[in-house]
């Protein structure tokens, strides 16, 4: 694989899980939309499928690591590191395109939900207000959960161990049964198996964190967050942010040693 064929392919699978992913996120939570109240298992499944269509299209072109926690495992696993900055920056870059499109596609959406008063807070808001106003005291506005993750209980230790654990379990499926012959991503079957440990891992290990088990999943699309003219949109909770890049990158490298000492 070439460095514009890794590029290309990363760019375009992590656009389009995080447009996916994202998107069940925004078609749960937002007013007006007909899935609003869905639940966790449609985000779960959503996420889950997500994943199966970004790795089919993109595992021609770059071996659809999608997942910086993927990419350094497989590092660590074949000793080959000259392609990961180059992985890198197409999976951030690809999470933010995602979630700029989750935006586009919710646009009226969102001004909806973030106008509304017992959304926001203002005159004659209820009790939705304070939780809204309790969520932004703790750096998080009312939507970002549509763009990133964020604790239930805020436990920098518990929460990083969270990740970590999720991502152990991601990583080792993909080493074990995901790869492609080559060994440098995933195959056809690989797809599949992988789409279906991440939705075991969010119905089983995402109630504490909502399971980024990705950095470039939840870094790229808090920095569009950050970035976007959303009103009464909030804080992008940058204090939580460090969680979700380091735990899965730990939880990579770990998954990458247990293969090594364990499978190899």
């Amino acid at each position: 694989m070439s460095s514009s064929d890794i590029f290309i392919g990363e760019t375009i699978g992590t656009a389009i899980l995080i447009l996916l992913g994202g998107g069940v996120c925004a078609a749960v939570t937002l007013k007006a939309s007909k899935a609003r109240n869905a639940g966790w298992l449609a985000i779960t499944f959503g996420w889950g499928f997500a994943v199966l269509t970004a790795v089919y299209t993109s595992a021609p072109l770059s071996g659809a690591h999608l997942n910086p926690a993927v990419t350094v495992a497989l590092a660590i696993k074949d000793g080959e590191w000259s392609n990961v900055p180059t992985y890198f920056a197409g999976q951030l870059l690809g999470a933010m395109i995602g979630a700029a499109l989750v935006w586009v596609a919710y646009y009226g959406q969102f001004h909806a939900h973030l106008t509304d008063r017992e959304i926001v807070g203002g005159p004659g808001a209820q009790a939705t207000a304070a939780k809204a106003v309790e969520a932004q005291e703790k750096g998080a506005g009312p939507v970002l959960g549509i763009f990133s993750t964020g604790p239930e209980i805020r436990n920098a230790v518990q929460n990083l161990a969270t990740e970590i654990i999720g991502t152990v379990v991601l990583v080792l499926a993909v080493l074990t049964q995901g790869l492609n012959d080559a060994g440098n991503g995933l195959g056809t079957l690989g797809a599949l198996i992988t789409a279906l440990v991440v939705v075991s891992i969010g119905l089983s290990l995402g109630g504490p964190t909502g399971y980024a088990i990705n950095p470039a999943r939840d870094l790229g699309p808090r920095i569009v967050h950050a970035l976007l003219p959303l009103p009464n949109k909030g804080g992008s909770d940058w204090g939580y942010a460090w969680i979700p890049v380091v735990g899965p990158l730990i939880g990579g490298a770990i998954a990458a040693g247990i293969y090594n000492v364990a499978f190899a």
